[in-house]
């Protein structure tokens, strides 16, 4: 029997002894067995915190982003052979997809928030704080990444979603995770472990896995370690009163199954599109993953009047779901993910039934496509009603993990927001009402009982991501019952599994520390204007102070004609008189627009464009005859993607202060610029650069990948220059039109092309005749084709001519083009 393995201390290894058996859910054959049996789980923890930690705690939030952003590529290209396995647990392919695709989602979903965070391994929290009058004392917030390691006890019902959205946003964190997934779907969240070690995209120790079940992995967990659990409330109680968690302070928090109520409004009576809405979303969170969601409507809470409406309508829709092998298309609903799960679905209805009626299915029938009930751990949806919910508490305490719900009636909004909150607390709760007086109502009343509450409408119902979707971005957990706990969230999430802490000091001290410049910190005087420093090279505290400028009436006159703001202060100096201003008084934008003309440096650069402006403060009027100057100070740099026609460049903010000659200040604002990165990964190709190149290139050059020779390289390079010059056009571009703009955009990268490049002109695997007699006629006619290249668009600039990989190219493009080819080829043959 196939022995599940663990990925530990930087190897696979199989525990000993005999494990837990793991069966396919759908026809009942044994799959694999899972053990941890004689595995060292103390050094295992031991080995995150030290290989995995070390590392991820070194490399900044835009490099974890990116690592993240990475491995979601890498998976999904790779999604297909993960359904397979997933169809194994009982899931369809729609229910395999939240899982999967879900899972993979999460990743680009955190990676992103990198732009959220500063270029530096630590986070900066909040706004500075001001300890002394005269602003040379000051405290500030900064989280670091916590030192131990993430131990995530993981649930059954989503393998490859519950692993990694968690362990997405701990990474964002710079920490490493110990995945402890639940036996019973083990065998999926071990494949994909598999693709993740295989490619080589974590640093070691990052992400470590242990197959099977380890009672023992909470006796070792430290202070700076984090635990998190999903499963059920009783077992999240167990483990959250474990003496270890207690004695070392250890973070936990807990995502329990809880009893999720949805409610309809008054107003979304049978015929409306909120009573359709309803209807559909219930039956939905019944049957995907077959009930199998935290996050599942276990509750329905509907108008008495409305009671029998729903019921109806419910079982209708409940009639159309097919019940079978998940692998079928027909097929709308698949099996439990174990028998043992159809035990306990089977008795938790039951007690629910001991005071609610069952009005739907059938705890002992069911039909089947495809698949042998006896043999899967298959089960009807079933659809209870209590009558009687202020009196019989089963229903508000007992979850069958599983295709149920049951329908509630309430009389008033008061009663329906009591209803929910007797569950003690949830994940989720919704409510389908299209009058926004009810769902004000409603949330206000109900929010202290849930993690997350949806209205849904007419108006959100194709956009909504639904009841039960979790989204990456909003805090997941909810109080009581469901745990206290939060996860995800965004950058909430992330901080989850970082250190807090307050610093103190002076401005300059705490720019230092925080990569971030403080008000009355010491300026940093530039050598040359700060506009003209690439952004690798821009650093917090660089200043420039400005001269001086007058204002004039002229000037403020002809700002209120060109911007018709003719406010009275800057046109009508006879109603000054009970105002605050003494005399005519300049507008605060023309104010910062002089500062602007004071600090822009005038020639190109590498600041690329005016991004925005984040905050600006009038401290006191200017008036005409006053004189100010201003001091342009870098306060932080913060990364960005590029995706569009532009080189790699990084935002600015600069933080500027306008005084007047007294040195009061009179003005304060944080602009934005876009500033371009350095290139230094190609080398220019200049005159001179070629022909050294050329010259160290002979016939007997070996090339360091593919299979030109020396004199078939050239040949091409020639050709090249043909297209180029607009000698050769006759060609279809090559590229599909639906990626032709990413491709071309990927001009303007700095990063060179890959090795072992296929040019679509020429014949794969196979050596080109060549056209001339030898190397040296060769590299001439290069030359010479290069030559009429460059004539072409001295004559034409505004030319563009068509490439078969990149499109159109004017110019410049053509120009980034030949950087990048004659760089892959003189790298190729070692003549660069």
């Amino acid at each position: 029997m196939k022995k599940l393995e663990s990925y530990i201390n930087g190897k696979w290894a199989s525990g000993s002894g005999d494990g837990i058996i793991m069966h396919d859910a759908v026809t009942g054959a044994v799959i694999a067995e899972s053990t941890t049996q004689g595995l060292d789980i103390p050094e295992v923890l031991q080995y995150g915190r030290t290989k995995g930690g070390g590392i991820l705690r070194k490399m900044t939030f835009q490099e974890r982003g990116n690592m993240l952003k990475k491995l979601a590529l890498y998976l999904t290209k790779r999604k297909e052979d993960f359904y397979e396995l997933s169809y194994r647990t009982g899931a369809t392919r729609i229910d395999s997809w939240i899982d999967i695709e879900g899972g993979f989602g999460n990743l680009f979903a955190n990676a992103s928030l990198r732009k959220l965070f500063p270029n530096q391994p630590y986070h900066v929290e909040g706004d500075p704080i001001d300890l002394s009058k005269g602003g040379r004392f000051m405290a500030h917030h900064i989280l670091v990444p916590k030192r131990g390691v993430a131990v995530h006890i993981n649930a059954f019902n989503f393998p490859i979603w519950g692993m990694l959205e968690k362990c997405a946003v701990n990474w964002m964190a710079g920490m490493p995770a110990v995945v402890l997934p639940a036996p019973q779907t083990a065998y999926l969240t071990e494949a994909v472990v598999r693709v993740i070690v295989d490619s080589g995209i974590l640093p070691e120790g990052a992400l470590q896995l242990l197959s099977g079940m380890t009672k023992t992995i909470l006796d070792t967990v430290q202070s700076q370690d984090v635990v998190t659990f999903t499963g059920s409330a009783h077992t999240g109680r167990m483990l959250k009163a474990h003496p270890r968690l207690i004695e070392e302070s250890v973070p936990f928090t807990m995502e329990a199954d809880s009893l999720n109520a949805s409610i309809l409004g008054k107003d979304a009576v049978p015929g409306t599109p909120e009573f359709d809405l309803f209807i559909k979303e219930v039956r939905n969170e019944m049957t995907v993953k077959s009930g199998q969601k935290c996050t599942a409507i276990r509750r329905i809470i509907v108008p008495s009047n409305c009671i029998e409406d729903v019921q109806i309508a419910l079982g209708q829709q409940l009639d159309k779901v097919t019940i079978g092998d998940p692998r079928l298309k027909e097929v709308r609903m698949g099996s439990l993910a174990s028998k043992q799960q159809v035990e306990s679905f089977r008795n938790n209805v039951s007690e629910i039934a001991k005071t609610a009626q069952i009005v739907y299915g059938s705890l002992d029938k069911i039909e089947t496509i495809g698949a042998d009930a006896q043999k899967g751990a298959f089960v009807s949806p079933i659809l209870l009603r209590e009558d009687q919910p202020f009196k019989n508490n089963g229903v508000h305490e007992i979850e069958a993990f599983g295709p149920v719900s049951t329908l509630i009636p309430y009389d008033t909004i008061e009663d329906a927001i009591t209803l929910s909150q007797m569950g003690k607390g949830s994940l989720v709760s919704s409510i389908f009402t299209y009058d926004d007086a009810i769902a004000k109502e409603y949330v206000v009343g109900a929010a202290t009982h849930h993690g997350r509450i949806l209205v849904g409408n007419r108006e959100n119902a194709k956009q909504s991501t639904g009841h039960g979707s979790p989204l990456p971005l909003l805090t997941h957990g909810g109080p009581g019952r469901a745990g206290g706990g939060e996860e995800m969230g965004g950058i909430r999430g992330i901080k989850h599994y970082m250190q807090r802490c307050a610093i103190q000091g002076t401005p300059t001290t705490l720019t230092e520390i925080t990569g971030i410049y403080q008000a009355n910190s010491a300026y940093k005087v530039a050598e040359k204007h700060p506009f003209a420093y690439h952004w690798e090279d821009i650093q917090p505290g660089m200043s420039l102070k400005t001269h001086n400028r007058t204002i004039t009436d002229t000037d403020i006159i002809g700002f209120a004609n060109l911007t018709w703001d003719h406010f009275y202060a800057h046109t009508d100096i006879t109603s000054l008189e009970g105002s605050i201003f003494e005399k005519r008084t300049a507008h605060g934008y023309f104010i910062l627009a002089a500062a602007a003309g004071l600090f822009v440096y005038p020639n190109k650069g590498p600041v690329a464009a005016n991004y925005g402006l984040e905050e600006c403060r009038f401290l006191r009027p200017i008036y005409h005859n006053d004189t100010v100057y201003v001091r342009l100070t870098c306060k932080q740099k913060v990364d960005r993607d590029v995706a569009s026609a532009e080189h790699p460049s990084g935002i600015v903010k600069w933080f500027v202060e306008v005084f007047d000659t007294e040195d009061e200040l009179v003005a304060i604002a944080t602009i934005l610029t876009m500033v371009q990165k350095k290139q230094t990964t190609l080398v220019e190709m200049t005159e001179a650069k070629i022909e050294e190149c050329l010259h160290k290139l002979t016939a007997d050059t070996k090339p360091k990948w593919g299979i030109m020779t020396a004199q078939h390289m050239i040949e091409h390079l020639e050709y090249t220059y043909k297209i180029a010059s607009g000698e050769i056009q006759d060609f279809e571009i090559a590229t599909p039109e639906k990626i032709l703009d990413k491709v071309h955009n990927s001009l303007y990268t700095y990063e060179p092309f890959p090795k072992n490049t296929e040019f679509p002109l020429l014949k794969k695997g196979v050596v080109e005749d060549l056209n001339h007699a030898d190397l040296a006629t060769a590299i001439i006619k290069l030359k010479e084709a290069r030559e009429v290249y460059k004539t072409y668009f001295k004559e034409n600039p505004e030319a563009k001519l068509k490439n078969i990989v990149f499109g159109e190219l004017n110019k410049y493009e053509w120009y980034l083009l030949e950087r990048k080819h004659l760089n892959h080829h003189f790298d190729q043959f070692d003549i660069l």
